[in-house]
Formats: C-alpha cells, sequence, structure tokens
C-alpha cells in the first residue's frame, strides 16, 4: 500500500544523475552523431530562445529623398541552413504487434519501406490513449503537465485535467513556424478543450491557432471515415460529391496539394507535417476491396494470431529471441472455446480492421512518394509512429456493429450483429472489433488501450527515416523512449534550441530528451531513464530497467477493480523480461515498494494527483467542474446556417420533456428539407419537412425509428411548427409521446418507443437548415436535405431534470450494469 510520498528517494536519482554527462555535453555528443555535412548550422547569430524572435531595431532616416537613401537589410527568419522538412505520422489504436513492419498481420509496405531505410526502436512508449499522447508529441511535455490527463470530453476542474493546453506550453509547430518553417496538420485533431469548438471559440487551441498554418481535417476524436464533419482552418466544409469518398484519400489529397504548393513556391523552406488519420480508431471503415485482401486470414482465432505475431517479431530482431506471450486476460475466451457464429463474427471483424490498417498506409504512402518526387526525401526527417497507444479494447466482448450502442449501455449479441456481416466496414455501419483482437494486437504484451503502466497499453513501433542525416539503414535501436522525446529531437535535428519564452510566456521546460544520439549508435546508454503513467487510474512507472504498475480498470470494464489503495500492483524487469511475463512483486516487495513511492513522486511533480477514476461522472461537466456553454439554461434559440453543434455545445434533450418551435416561411408552391436535427443514421432525431407535410423522425440508434407525420401540407407564408415531447419517465433512455403543431393546431401524434439516454454522437452534431454528414432518416437523402423555404429561428425548450445530477450519473451507472449483465 501507498499511504506517503517519500522524497528521500530524490537523492537517490540524484545519485544515479552523476554518472551521466551533463545536457550540454549530451546536446555536443548529439550532434556528432550528424555529419558536419548534414549538421544543420544557424548563421545569422539570431537569440531563439525567445520566440518571435524581435524585429531589429532600425534608426530612423533623416533622408529627403529615398533615391539618395539606402533601406536597411530586410528582417526575416529562415530556418537554420540544412533544416530537414519534418513529417510526422501518427497512427490511431494500431498496438506494437499488428503491422507487418514489426511483425504483426496487416500489411504495412510504406512502413517497411522506411523501416529498411532507416531505423526501428522497438521500445518507444505513449501514454496508452489518444488526447494525451497528441498533447505531449506536439509539445514534448508530459499529459498532465498539458492539462491533458484524459481526453477532452472527460476533463475535470483539477489542474493536468482541465483539458486546455497551457500558454507556458507552447506546441512544436509554433516554435518551428516562429523558426522559419511552413506547417500543416491534416488529419484528426482530438487536442481542442470540447466545449470551445464552437463560433464562440474560445479558438487558441484550435489547430490553426497551435502553431499550423494550415489545416484540413477533423476536431474530435473519431469521424465517420464516408461521412465526416471536417473543418478547413477554421472553417466547417463539405467533403467532396464522391461516390467513392473516403476521408482517409481525402486528408492525403489535401496534404499532397498542401505539399506540391509549398514546395513548388518556396522549395528552400522547410516544412513540419503532422499526418494523423482516423484510421485505426473505431468506426472501422475501408473500402470493400481492400477487406477482400484478407478474406480468411484470420480464421484460425486470436491466440493463435498472437503466437504466430510473436514468431514473426523473434525472426525479425523486433523482440528478443526467447520472449514469452505474457499471459492473457482471464477476462478474454479461448478461441477454441467460441461458438462457430462467434468465430465467424469476430474473424470478419479482424479482415474489417486489417484492410483499413493496409489502405491507410497506402495513402501514407502516397505522400512519401510525392516528397520523393519533389526531390525532398532525402532531407525529411520521418516519424512513422504506428499507434498514439496500445490497440482497442473498447469494442468489448463482441465486438460492434454500432459504436453507440456502447455509450448507451445497449449490448449488442453475436447474433445481432451478424445480420450486418456483409455491411461490416461500409457506410452503413460504425463498427469496432471485439477486445480479443486487441489484446492479440499488443502482442507478446498483456493488455490494451487505456491501461497505462502495461506496455501493452503503451508500447508502439516507431520508425525514423532521414537519409541525409541517419547513415544507418534497416537497423533496430532498443533505447527506451517515450512519445515527449520526439519534439526535442526535431529541435536538435533542425540546429534550434529549446525556446524559453514563446509569445511573450515563460515556458515550462521539455520533459523530453532528444533521441538524435542513437541515430549513429545502436549500443548506446538509454537516455529516458524514468518515466510515470496514468490514464483514468491505471498507472505504472519504468525506471531504470524495471517497471512497476496496476490495473484499476480495463477498457471493457464499467468500474474500478478496487479502491487506489487496494490495487493489486505488479513488478516486471524488462531489461530482462521484454514482454512482462513475469511478475516478480512478491519475490521483491522492496523494489516494488521503491517504484510506487517514485511513482507518487513523479506524479505530484507532473500534475498527476488527485487520481481520478471516475467514469460516467467524468462525461457530466456540471459534476467535475467542467466549462459547460449550456449550463443553468433551459432554453437555446439557434438560426439557419449553424451547423456542427456537438453535444458538448448544443442544449441536451436526453432523458426529459422539451419542445421544439421552429418560425419558417413556407414559398409558394410548398417545401422541403431540415429544419433541425441531431446526430445521424446511427442514433439521433429530426424535424423536416417532406412533401410539404413536417415530420418528425427518433432514430434509436440505428434499431428502430419512431415517427410523427402530419397527413397535412403546410400552408404557404409564416408558419409556426411546434413538436412537444412528453417524457414518460422512470429511468434513462425511455419513450415518450410526441405530438406536432403548426399554427398552435394540432396536426400529428405518436409513440416514441425508445430514446438514447446518454449519448448520440462522437462526431456528428445538431444542423439547422439540414442534416449534415449521415441522414437521421431514409425520408431524405445524405448531401441533399437542405430546407428549400426559410429559417427565422428554432427555439428548444427542455423541462428540467426531476433528478439531481449526482442522481442522474447514479442511475446511468446503473442502467449501464444492469444491460451489461442482461
Amino acid at each position: 500500500m501507498i499511504r506517503r510520498i517519500h522524497f528521500s528517494i530524490f537523492a537517490l536519482v540524484v545519485g544515479g544523475l552523476l554518472g551521466y554527462i551533463t545536457a550540454t555535453d549530451q546536446v555536443s555528443v548529439n550532434r556528432q552523431a550528424l555529419s558536419q555535412e548534414t549538421a544543420p548550422r544557424s548563421d545569422d547569430k539570431l537569440d531563439r530562445t525567445v520566440l518571435p524572435i524581435p524585429e531589429p531595431k532600425i534608426v530612423p532616416s533623416t533622408v529627403l529623398d529615398a533615391r539618395s537613401a539606402k533601406a536597411p537589410p530586410r528582417f526575416e527568419v529562415k530556418a537554420p541552413k540544412g533544416a530537414p522538412n519534418v513529417l510526422i505520422v501518427l497512427i490511431d489504436d494500431m498496438g506494437f504487434g499488428q503491422s507487418s513492419a514489426f511483425g504483426g498481420p496487416v500489411h504495412m509496405p510504406t512502413l517497411e519501406r522506411l523501416a529498411k531505410g532507416g531505423l526501428r526502436y522497438n521500445q518507444f512508449h505513449t501514454t496508452a490513449l489518444c488526447s494525451p499522447t497528441r498533447a505531449a508529441l506536439l509539445s514534448g511535455r508530459n499529459h498532465h503537465v498539458c492539462n491533458m490527463g484524459s481526453v477532452t470530453e472527460t476533463a475535470t476542474a483539477f489542474p493536468g485535467q482541465t483539458g486546455q493546453r497551457p500558454n507556458a506550453v507552447a506546441p512544436l509547430a509554433e516554435m518551428l513556424r516562429l523558426n522559419g518553417y511552413s506547417t500543416a496538420a491534416f488529419g484528426k485533431s482530438h487536442e481542442t478543450a470540447a466545449w470551445e469548438v464552437s463560433p464562440s471559440g474560445p479558438t487558441d487551441r484550435w489547430p490553426t491557432r497551435s502553431g499550423f498554418d494550415k489545416f484540413y481535417g477533423f476536431i474530435g476524436g473519431e469521424a465517420n471515415q464516408w461521412s465526416p464533419a471536417i473543418y478547413e482552418d477554421m472553417t466547417r466544409v463539405e467533403p467532396p460529391k464522391d461516390p467513392n469518398y473516403h476521408f482517409m484519400t481525402d486528408m492525403t489529397n489535401q496534404a499532397i496539394k498542401w505539399t506540391s504548393a509549398q514546395k513548388s513556391l518556396t522549395p528552400d523552406k522547410p516544412f513540419f507535417t503532422y499526418l494523423a488519420p482516423g484510421a485505426t480508431h473505431a468506426p472501422h471503415h475501408a473500402p470493400q476491396e481492400w477487406i477482400a485482401r484478407y478474406k480468411g486470414k484470420f480464421d484460425q482465432g486470436w491466440d493463435k494470431v498472437r503466437e504466430e505475431t510473436l514468431a514473426r517479431q523473434i525472426k525479425l530482431g523486433v523482440v528478443p529471441a526467447g520472449t514469452k506471450l505474457a499471459p492473457k486476460p482471464e477476462a478474454i475466451k479461448d478461441w477454441d472455446q467460441l461458438s462457430a457464429d462467434e468465430k465467424k463474427l469476430f474473424a470478419r471483424q479482424m479482415e474489417v480492421f486489417a484492410g483499413y490498417g493496409e489502405y491507410a498506409d497506402f495513402e501514407i504512402g502516397r505522400l512519401i512518394q510525392t516528397i520523393e518526387d519533389l526531390g525532398q526525401l532525402d532531407n525529411t526527417l520521418i516519424f512513422y509512429e504506428a499507434g498514439d497507444n496500445g490497440a482497442s479494447a473498447e469494442g468489448t466482448m463482441n465486438g460492434l456493429f454500432n459504436e453507440a450502442t456502447y455509450f448507451n449501455g445497449v449490448p449488442e449479441t453475436v447474433a445481432d450483429i451478424l445480420k450486418h456481416y456483409d455491411n461490416l466496414g461500409g457506410p452503413r455501419s460504425y463498427p469496432h472489433y471485439a477486445a480479443g483482437w486487441a489484446v492479440a494486437g499488443d502482442a507478446p504484451f498483456a493488455w490494451t488501450k487505456q491501461v497505462a503502466g502495461s506496455y501493452g497499453g503503451s508500447r508502439n513501433p516507431l520508425v525514423i527515416h532521414w537519409p541525409k542525416g541517419i547513415a544507418a539503414k534497416g537497423e533496430l535501436r532498443s533505447q527506451w523512449h517515450h512519445v515527449i522525446d520526439i519534439a526535442p529531437t526535431i529541435l536538435e535535428a533542425a540546429g534550434l534550441p529549446e525556446p524559453k519564452s514563446v509569445n511573450g510566456t515563460p515556458q515550462t521546460p521539455m520533459e523530453g530528451v532528444s533521441m538524435v544520439y542513437s541515430f549513429g549508435n545502436a549500443k548506446a546508454l538509454s537516455r529516458h531513464k524514468t518515466q510515470y503513467f496514468e490514464i483514468f487510474g491505471n498507472r505504472g512507472i519504468y525506471h531504470d530497467g524495471w517497471l512497476a504498475h496496476t490495473v484499476h480498470r480495463a477498457a471493457w470494464e464499467n468500474k474500478a477493480r478496487h479502491p487506489f489503495l487496494e490495487d493489486k500492483w505488479e513488478l516486471y524487469h524488462v531489461d530482462e523480461d521484454f514482454s512482462s511475463a513475469t511478475d516478480l512483486s512478491a519475490k521483491n516487495p522492496a523494489k516494488l515498494k521503491e517504484l510506487q513511492e517514485l511513482f507518487l513522486k513523479e506524479a505530484a511533480k507532473n500534475q498527476a494527483l488527485p487520481l481520478d477514476d471516475r467514469f460516467l461522472e467524468r462525461t457530466n461537466a456540471n459534476l467535475v467542474g467542467r466549462p459547460d456553454l449550456m449550463a443553468g439554461r433551459t432554453s437555446l434559440t439557434v438560426f439557419e446556417g449553424m451547423t456542427g453543434m456537438t453535444e458538448n455545445v448544443f442544449i441536451n434533450t436526453k432523458n426529459r420533456s422539451h419542445t421544439i418551435t421552429a418560425e419558417v416561411q413556407i414559398p409558394k408552391g410548398g417545401t422541403n428539407g431540415v429544419i433541425l436535427s441531431q446526430a445521424g443514421r446511427f442514433g439521433g432525431w429530426s424535424l423536416y419537412v417532406k412533401e410539404g407535410r413536417p415530420m418528425y423522425a427518433y432514430n434509436y440508434l440505428g434499431l428502430s425509428t419512431s415517427k410523427v407525420v402530419s397527413a397535412t401540407a403546410l400552408p404557404e407564408g409564416k408558419v409556426t411548427i411546434r413538436y412537444e415531447f412528453v417524457y414518460d419517465g422512470g429511468g434513462l433512455g425511455n419513450g415518450g409521446t410526441g405530438t406536432l403543431f403548426v399554427n398552435g393546431k394540432q396536426v400529428a401524434a405518436g409513440k416514441i418507443e425508445r430514446t438514447q439516454g446518454n449519448f448520440f454522437s462522437a462526431d456528428e452534431g445538431a444542423d439547422v437548415g439540414q442534416d449534415g454528414e449521415t441522414p437521421v432518416t431514409d425520408d431524405y437523402s445524405e448531401g441533399n436535405n437542405k430546407f428549400t423555404g426559410r429559417i427565422q429561428k428554432v427555439t428548444i425548450e427542455v423541462a428540467p431534470l426531476k433528478v439531481a445530477a449526482r442522481d442522474l450519473q447514479q442511475l446511468q451507472t446503473a442502467e449501464l450494469t444492469r444491460r451489461a449483465a442482461e
């Protein structure tokens, strides 16, 4: 048990550091790893430790005529001579044992090609969760120092957990931009506080105000790859009208266009590009031709795939000979104990995932090829990171056809999902695979995404490729490193100092260490000696070849296993036990205690305390002190053109009676289209007009749709349409009665059988005058449902909840537990 912090450990840490060279000497030694010809040089004598670099003071001229005067030299900040282009590729939710470049079953020839021409790192680590890893990657600081202790949607009022990057933690992109780089980001951005993603801002932490000149992608944790909600810079844009559209291809096209234009106009100016696909996070969406490549390749099941992966890993040398598979979590069934239907479904789920992974790698390859065609590949420093955490077990034991069912506590049986077997991966699905595949995908380790401290949650493949700066080709590096080490590596490779001040704010020093020392020396001792881990109470500590961690809650569990002080810790000597297969906690309790005390010290230093394992409670802003634009409000008036309002910025109509009142203008000849909608095909609701008649549809998780339909067309001119919903009460997610009124007169009524009690969508928002992304109902089509009349305003009014917020959270937890038991 850990009951207090023993700061005497500090003396041990300091003592251990005495044998190592100073930070100044390290930089000198590191630069020797780069040849004199390739090391970037800054000959301008600018002080780059303060950004932006101040313009020189010019003495006012006293000459009357410009023809008789000499103009002062133009001030322009340029990157150091020879500074490389930089490309970071970050795949989402891919485990250590999934890519073929590290022995996995997913064919990724682009990653393999870069590995053959560069370096594989087999002891590289992430935070075990999305937003925290991205914040750490893009800043060089630990995730709690970035205030990103979890995803932004579960931020709290505690320092380290607020979801808002401090000004003292300037992003790497801003440092490079202010040093003469062009900067761009494509794909997923999950570092903006959820309540800040609205026209009201603030926009300080949006991509284009976080150092990127250009952004094209989605803001949030995931997106429907067939119908994404896209931002270009800070403006919502519609995807191209293409029957074969997929976001992975679209974002790559945008990256290629930007890169080509940047090098055309400024060939000597280096670029920094951050390419972060939604792949391979759920929903697992891939073209059928890519999925078909894996037909039958996973019929042997996850246990056999895990064994096959380890054998390939040993053959490749990315894990040491003699490595054993860590024990599989007890909750994961043996494949040979599954039913025929389970095997059929689960094998198909992995085929979809593998197709998705290979397809993403192919698209990344197109950008790499463009860089080569532009003659820039030799001096482009590429970091290809296969995963921002371990493989995801959030699909639970059966996987999912529609991920929203999980968040609403509605179990999907194998029989339910098999009904959609042929649609998995396509536009009519929003799927995830079974947790058994996540464990197999993290081979040879035991756990998965979210389980910080376990290498199954935090170890990911990394390939670094830079022909001009790295002489070694196809070699392995086994130095222990962490995602916070990428930013200082880039600064050193570019010949840039770490800034002490950015935009007027003194900076929190980077906690990461440069990896440049390892480029030319496979036998160099690791310089990243200590690293804490913490996500949702799952926690651990690495120190000098040892790892201690505890599994507080697995990704498929709805609540913590024990109170914090009763958690069972495990101990591994990972210098000798690569896969953490042999727990030494009982044999070496003194070492375990030492590491537990070190964890507390590091956690306190990095704002990781207090630990917070609240689950559903953290989704309720009022309970945890997170800003809520709708706090205390019982009404919201919205106007035409307001689109993409996520659940974090839109009024909550769930589990309560409410009314929607629309004041519209109906043209001569009638009208069609959507007045107000929320979410889409996989759960949501819509107030719309079809063939001149007002209608309301409630889509319950894509499983069933309840409608209230008027038999009478709307009159011309000014019309008030009101929809009233009277909730049945009695718990969460129950039904109610819906009634439509036109100019105060009832025109239709009907029963809404079920509603979604917790959640609508992670990516689709509320729209006025249209239903963006996917349609709530098949009564209108995707991309062609805009209201053809005129909307003056729409007012949503909600009745107060009849239970307190804390009681509501308890109801949600009880409901999830009950439904999971069913």
